[in-house]
């Protein structure tokens, strides 16, 4: 099983991803028609304390790294290191609630974790003067 404690030796950010990848696929059911449970679970008063608990101990930096602050706090993501499962959600398995089992990251960062790059790249089209006026030479 991978840790927080594990991961925080891991010195920088790349490295620190290749620990956390899952190689999921985009569009592949995590949860299916029992989603409905783990957003139960994240809207819980027990997981929303220890998610600010997680985010302060992460001075808020994406997977704990100073220097790589998250500035917009919409896109903060409490990732589960080790990936949880319907049965962890119905059982109230302890690795739900386990402080070394969770990293703070940004949504950027926890898509890329679970489905790669590719999911995480944003498109930059490359830009020419007026570009946005093509009646214009």
């Amino acid at each position: 099983m991978k840790s927080y404690e594990e991961l925080i030796s891991i010195p920088t950010f790349e490295e620190r991803l290749a620990y956390l990848r899952t190689y999921g696929k985009v569009g592949e059911d995590s949860f299916g028609f029992d989603r409905y449970i783990n957003q139960a679970f994240y809207r819980s008063s027990e997981w929303k304390h220890l998610r600010k608990q997680i985010f302060i101990r992460d001075c808020g930096c994406d997977l704990g790294i100073k220097g790589y602050d998250i500035i917009d706090q919409r896109s903060v993501v409490i990732h589960h290191i080790n990936p949880i499962s319907v049965n962890d959600f119905k059982e109230g398995s302890d690795i739900l609630l386990d402080p070394n089992n969770l990293i703070t990251t940004s949504t950027w960062t926890h898509r890329i974790i679970h489905y790669g790059l590719e999911a995480g790249v944003k498109a930059v089209a490359e830009r020419s003067p007026n570009d946005t006026c093509p009646w214009k030479c």
